[in-house]
């Protein structure tokens, strides 16, 4: 039986190279990177993954779409919306190596998914076990369309479906730290899977050091949590984490715990050693990639996210978000 996968965001085009110079274009952000990752983790063990955002009409976008498949992303979430286009950001390489950013993005598509009475998301929630997002995602969407994506989070979760929050925060991407905390709390309290990145969680909490951050979110409300410490152990919560197998079969077979069900201490999940630390971006997106496509084939929640940290160790090892698939084939 095929689990299916919804992952909400945006993906961007990415122009690359030296301001004036020679630029080469490409495409990448946070969730879409981590529906590449779930998607080659997950390909073996039947997972389908689907990116829901919106594109324009025009050849870019068109272009995207194509890329995406070629990805073995499905696309039926997507809109195409006239007169709009997709987000565009510059990476600008100085002559040290030394990277800086510049976005175009208030006018992208991604931002309108929600201008509709129905989107694609909604009207096939039904069809997919999983939702996934990020903090990312909530910073694009007006107030409107937030909502919309909390009434669904709520949906899924309801049914018994998967409904994982990435903390991604952002701070040029909101008003100001207050507002952004409002709408993570929200999605935090919806989430039976939270994905919390223990430096953006201190930065979001304006907490003193990263010992605050960790135990503040260690309070949070998801049944199912993973908070990641750069290259320290993963610390991991999930009620499942010491009495299940680490490769049952079949769909799944790991329902996630209610609060206050099953063994719900934190336990520690290794990071790798890489050598030689290349391109960090994608690291967190990856790791989340690689740690559901284990978890929602069946794995406990310690060797899946063993199994992210293993994925994040070769990516920020490469050049780029997303790497050749041959450079990680065998963890795959």
């Amino acid at each position: 039986m095929t689990t299916r996968v919804a992952v909400i965001g945006e993906c961007m085009l990415e122009l690359k190279g030296e301001a004036f110079g020679a630029m080469t274009l490409g495409y990448g952000g946070d969730t879409f990177n981590t529906a590449v990752y779930l998607r080659r983790c997950g390909a073996a063990a039947g997972l389908e993954v689907a990116y829901a955002t919106a594109v324009g009409e025009d050849g870019l976008s068109s272009g995207l779409l194509d890329r995406w498949r070629e990805q073995g992303i499905a696309t039926r979430l997507v809109r195409r919306l006239a007169g709009r286009m997709p987000g565009l950001y510059m990476i600008e390489v100085d002559g040290r190596g030394e990277r800086s950013f510049h976005y175009w993005r208030d006018t992208a598509a991604a931002k309108a998914y929600f201008d509709v009475e129905r989107t694609p998301l909604e009207i096939h929630a039904d069809d997919f076990d999983a939702l996934y997002l990020s903090g990312i995602t909530l910073a694009i969407l007006p107030p409107a369309g937030r909502e919309r994506l909390y009434a669904l989070m709520g949906a899924m979760r309801e049914r018994g479906a998967h409904v994982v929050f990435d903390n991604n925060y952002r701070p040029r991407l909101w008003a100001d730290r207050y507002a952004a905390r409002v709408e993570f709390e929200r999605a935090f309290s919806l989430a039976t899977i939270a994905l919390v990145t223990a430096d953006d969680h201190q930065a979001l909490m304006d907490l003193p050091d990263i010992d605050a951050a960790i135990a503040h979110a260690k309070a949070l409300s998801p049944p199912e949590m993973l908070i990641k410490r750069g290259a320290s152990s993963t610390l991991v919560r999930a009620g499942d984490a010491q009495r299940r197998p680490a490769q049952a079969a079949g769909p799944h077979p790991n329902p996630l715990p209610q609060a206050g069900e099953g063994v719900c201490e934190w336990l520690e999940a290794p990071t790798q050693w890489v050598e030689r630390v290349v391109d960090t971006t994608a690291a967190g997106d990856s790791f989340a990639g690689g740690y559901l496509a284990r978890r929602l084939s069946g794995h406990d929640a310690v060797s899946a996210a063993t199994h992210g940290n293993r994925v994040a160790a070769r990516v920020i090892g490469h050049p780029g978000a997303i790497i050749p698939v041959e450079a990680m084939a065998d963890l795959l």
